[in-house]
Parts: C-alpha cells; sequence; structure tokens
C-alpha cells in the first residue's frame, strides 16, 4: 500500500468507528464514550487496538445522527429535558447550580439524564434540602474522585444526576477524559438559550 493511502484508510476507519459509536449510543443508550467505541470496533470487525476517534468525533457523528433520523422529535424533546433543566436549576439555586452534558451540548436522547453540577458543603445538605421538599432521591456510583456524591432523582421529563462538589472546585475548569473543556452553564444563561 502507497504510504499516502495509509492515513486516508485510517481517517476513514476512525470515521466508521465514530458513526457506529454514535449509532450505538442513540439507538441502545451506551453513555460511556469509551464502551461505544469499543463496541463499535468489534461490529465493524476491527481490532480494538485500531486508534479510535475522538470524543468530539462521536459527538459531532451524534448531532448528525440526531439531526438525520429524530429532527424535529429530537430537538421538542431536547427543548422539554432544557425546561426541566431550567427547573431544577432555579430550585437547586442555593447550591451553585449549573447544567453540563448532554442536555446541554444538543446531544441527549431518549436514554440520556440531565446533568446538573451543584457546589455545596456536603452531599447530606443537597439531601436533606430535596427530602424537605418531598423530592426522592438515590444515591448513584461516581466515576471521579473530585465527586462527593451523585443523587439521581426523577423530573417532569427523565431523571437528573445531580453531581455535588465542593464549593472549593467551583472555580476550576473541569475537563472531558479526552481532555476537552466541559462546558456549563447557569440558569440565566440556559433561560437566554431558550429564548431563542
Amino acid at each position: 500500500m502507497p504510504r499516502h493511502e495509509r492515513p486516508r484508510q485510517l481517517a476513514g476507519t476512525r470515521a466508521s468507528i465514530a458513526s457506529a459509536a454514535a449509532r450505538l449510543m442513540a439507538e441502545d443508550g451506551i453513555t460511556d464514550y469509551h464502551q461505544a467505541k469499543r463496541k463499535a470496533a468489534r461490529q465493524l470487525g476491527l481490532s480494538e487496538h485500531v486508534a479510535f476517534p475522538d470524543n468530539a468525533e462521536v459527538e459531532a457523528e451524534l448531532r448528525a445522527y440526531r439531526s438525520l433520523y429524530n429532527g424535529d422529535e429530537h430537538e421538542e424533546m431536547l427543548l422539554a429535558m432544557r425546561h426541566s433543566a431550567l427547573e431544577l436549576l432555579d430550585l437547586l439555586a442555593d447550591f451553585h447550580p449549573y447544567l453540563t452534558g448532554s442536555v446541554l451540548d444538543g446531544t441527549a436522547g431518549e436514554h440520556s439524564r440531565i446533568d446538573i453540577l451543584l457546589f455545596a458543603d456536603s452531599a447530606k445538605e443537597v439531601e436533606i434540602f430535596l427530602l424537605n421538599r418531598g423530592i426522592d432521591v438515590e444515591h448513584a456510583d461516581s466515576r471521579n474522585e473530585r465527586v462527593e456524591a451523585v443523587l439521581v432523582m426523577e423530573t417532569d421529563t427523565v431523571e437528573a444526576n445531580l453531581v455535588i462538589m465542593s464549593p472549593l472546585l467551583e472555580r476550576v475548569s473541569l475537563k472531558h477524559r479526552d481532555g476537552r473543556q466541559r462546558e456549563r452553564v447557569r440558569a440565566d444563561t440556559l433561560r437566554a438559550l431558550l429564548s431563542e
């Protein structure tokens, strides 16, 4: 194979994996990018040692997939999720909440959860606040040592992950596993986004 063909072949392989991973995330509800890429590579008959696309490439394919196959239905669902997120941001204002994740970036689907970052002195404080308002929560495992706790609660659309961190971390720039900065917004920014 000529030397100039190899980069083109690798790019094609990465694109195929990104596309297949996005389909798996949309249809099967896989939320872990690495798991989706590994499963996609297996389905395509590729080795797990092949160069995987980065998460941004999969995210772009996921947006394209949702636009192509879900169109208006996806837009309506995303809008409803963002309204639910805004209600949560307003409810939890005392804990400096931010919306992050797939509902913010527009890749959320029927299997997604609303991800809210909270900055509180303790997870118990947030849990008591919610229980006093008759809101039941469950604890979920955290995949990050900076996170004090993850509480899961129902909203009128989908479940929400309330990710509780120390107030000392509010000014820290959080990153995705692939090094990209994790976008997050406060209630006023989300409100402006919804009014567009």
